[in-house]
Order: structure tokens, then sequence, then C-alpha cells
């Protein structure tokens, strides 16, 4: 065969490839909430009132509207929650659903971009609400979730969407604009002297171009001010929120030397700081309380970072955050993964957290770091993001999830592995 018809064959073969499609979940999202509903005699775990036993939940146009023991409303339409437990719609924070379908598969992953400073991108654009992955998030009870982009410096600002939607506009829910910063880290140190120094060099180079970044676009904020920006530079320009307040600052960074330099930062500027990862941050109580910084820790279900710490130290630290008063909330760094959220909540009440306190950390907690005031709780006025079932939601041995709520919709539960389960039993 001729080298000209191989590279033909090629180009076919790689056209095949790139060209395989990657289909759309086939579950219809739930339509707006026509009727009243009441559920009677049910578990309430509310997350901020503790929990209430035996008690009615009434929702309506996608709100709870009463709370109570012997609710009357004749024309809801009446749930038995005997032996049933209602929970708040858990918040997976710091994931790339909607962004990644096939890890392996490069056409279908959108969650990095060219280049280190990009401030202006907005994840939103490339969130896909068809993705394959979100019904089996949602049969966990994850009603929404924080999309992050990554990156190696500023990658861009996520965003808040709601898991059962047609469109990109419906699944936006509004937030206050949330800026990526991916803190630059060392790794582990080469043994060799010129190595090292230049493994030190780039850290410090890093560090350089991301105090640049930020100090160009605080020139720019000032300029704006009295109206002499001669060029719009969008970089700058979608910042101006962060430098006005107006806006949050979350950092990547786990190490207390990472932490400290982003809490430096932050205070320089004056910043709304909220660290993700965490690690360390637990050391570091008096200087992120003095910033009033938060956490979002992704950690639970990991190994200790470093071989001379406790081998439980990881699944201790939300109970170390809780102790040095710092507020938290936990994430789960993931796509397909993120559905464990749930189930690292209930690590950490094995390690130290009550059953309220880990359920405010992916409830409540979270919707307040997203500085969202009316989601993770079941409190009147809130949403009713819902999550109905036979046991206790943080533990893998009780749960079943018989129902889940969004906006007072009733969703649809199936998935595709659900879908390939019943395929194969009748094999």
């Amino acid at each position: 065969m001729s080298m000209a018809a191989k590279r033909v064959l090629l180009s076919l073969g790689l056209g095949c490839i790139v060209t395989l499609p990657v289909h759309g979940h086939d579950m219809i999202p739930a339509e707006a909430q026509s009727t009243a509903i009441l559920f009677t005699n049910a578990s309430l775990h509310t997350a901020v009132d503790g929990v209430k036993l035996n008690t009615d939940l009434l929702i309506e146009d996608g709100k709870i509207i009463a709370i109570g023991q012997n609710l009357i409303a004749p024309e809801a339409i009446h749930l038995d929650m005997t032996d049933k437990h209602i929970y708040p719609g858990l918040i997976a924070l710091d994931t790339s659903l909607g962004l990644v379908e096939v890890e392996m598969m490069r056409p279908s992953n959108d969650s990095y971009e060219v280049g280190e400073i990009n401030p202006q991108l907005e994840v939103i654009t490339a969130f896909n609400p068809d993705s394959e992955i979100i019904p089996t998030i949602r049969v966990n009870g994850i009603t929404h979730a924080q999309v992050v982009p990554q990156g190696d410096s500023l990658a861009g600002q996520s965003s808040l969407v709601s898991l059962d939607s047609w469109t990109v506009e419906d699944a936006l829910v509004p937030t206050q604009a949330a800026f990526h910063l991916y803190w630059p880290q060392f790794g582990r140190l080469s043994q060799d002297k010129e190595k090292r120094q230049e493994q030190i060099d780039k850290y410090n180079d890093q560090i350089v171009d991301i105090s640049l970044a930020i100090s160009d676009g605080y020139r720019y904020f000032l300029a704006s001010k009295v109206n002499k920006i001669n060029k719009v530079d969008l970089r700058w320009q979608s910042l101006l929120p962060l430098y006005e307040g107006e806006a949050q600052l979350f950092v990547h960074a786990n190490t207390q030397k990472q932490i400290e330099e982003a809490a430096s930062l932050a205070k320089q500027y004056h910043f709304k700081l909220v660290i993700v990862g965490g690690y360390d941050a637990w050391r570091l109580g008096e200087l992120l309380n003095e910033i009033q910084a938060t956490v979002i820790y992704t950690r639970t279900l990991s190994l200790p970072m470093r071989k001379d710490e406790p081998i439980d130290l990881s699944f201790k630290i939300p109970a170390l955050l809780k102790q040095a008063e710092i507020p938290f909330a936990l994430g789960f760094s993931s796509d397909w993964n993120s559905r464990n959220l749930p189930l690292a909540a209930g690590q950490t009440v094995a390690y130290g957290l009550t059953r309220q306190e880990a359920l405010k950390s992916v409830t409540l907690n979270a919707a307040r770091i997203l500085d969202v005031d009316n989601m993770g709780a079941i409190a009147v006025g809130y949403k009713a993001n819902l999550v109905v079932s036979k046991g206790d939601i943080l533990d893998p041995m009780e749960t079943k999830i018989e129902k889940v709520y969004i906006n007072g919709r009733e969703i649809d539960l199936n998935n595709r592995q659900q879908q390939l389960y019943q395929k194969y039993l009748k094999r």
C-alpha cells in the first residue's frame, strides 16, 4: 500500500473517531408545578430547625408555603409520608457536570480553555443540560450543581444550575459572579538541586503572573471609575464586579502556603474569598476568619496528602473546620463521581460532625457560600427542592430515594444505568 493511501485511510479513521456522537439523555424535564402538594406525617430534615417528626409540608408554585401539624389544603394533592423522610435538595459544589461526557474523549470535554488568564469566560456557555451523566447524579438526591471551569490560573466563571431543564437558560440559577483562580503548586520537589531551583523559579513566575493580572484588572477598575478607559478589555471588564465587592473569588488551594498567599491577595484587594480544596484551611482559622473567608472542602473521601499524616485526617477535617469556626461546605470535584456527595457527607458523621451539621454542609451551607438565600433548607418561602427517602439520605446502607422535586416539579429518576440494568435482566 502506498504512503498516500495510508494517509487517506488514517484520515478517514480519525474522522470516524472525532465524529462519534455523544447522545443526550431521553428523560423529559418535568412541567412546572400546577397543583399544590401536601405531604403529611413526614420526618422533615429542615437544615435550619432540626428534624420535625410527624409534620406536614405544603408546597405550591414551586415554593414551600407552610410547615406544621394537621395542615388543611383541600385543593392540594395529598401524599402520606408516614415512615418517610424529606430532605432539602443537595447542592453539589465544584463539579464539571455537563462539561464532560466521556473523560478520555477530548471532543466531549469542555472543562478547559486555552490560555491562563480567562476571567471573561462563562462556563454556562459550554454546559450541556442533556448530559447522560446528569440523571445518574440526581437519583442520589442532588438537585443543583455548581459547574466550574478548570485551568491553570484565572480559568473563568462558574454557574449554579438546576439538574432538570430543557435549555441552558432554564437551568441557570442567578447568583453573584464567581471567578475561579487555580493557585500554583509545587508538587514534589526534585532531589536534584538544579531541577529543584527550576521548580521554585517556575512557581514564583506563576505567582508573579497572577499578581500582574490582578493588578492590571485593578488599574482598569480605577480607570473605569473616572471614565478613562481608552480601549475595552473583556478580561478586565468582566472582573469589575470582583473589585466592586459584588462577586466572589474562588481560589483552588490546599496547602497552608497556598492558602496564606491567596488570603494575602484577597486582603490586599478586599476580595470575598472562598477557598476550594482547603486541606490545610483548618490550620489557619484566625487568618481566614479575619477576612471572612469560607471553605469548600473537597477531599472527604481521599487519602492524606502527606505520608506522615494520620490515615483518617482527610475524614476529620470537616470537624476540624467546625472547631476552628470556619464556615464551610462539602464539594466533590468531579463530573459523574459527584453523585457520591451524600456519602462524603455521611462519612463526616463518623468523624466528628453531627448529622445535622453534615446535612447543612451539602445543603444550606453550600447555598450560603454561593450567596443564594432561598435554597438549601426546608423553610417557608424557600424553593421546593425536596428529596423523599425511606431512610437516612447520608447512609448508603439505609437510603432509598423515592422522589425528587425541583421547584415543586417531580423529577424523572430514570437514567441510562437503570435502563441498562433492566435491559440485561431480560437477557
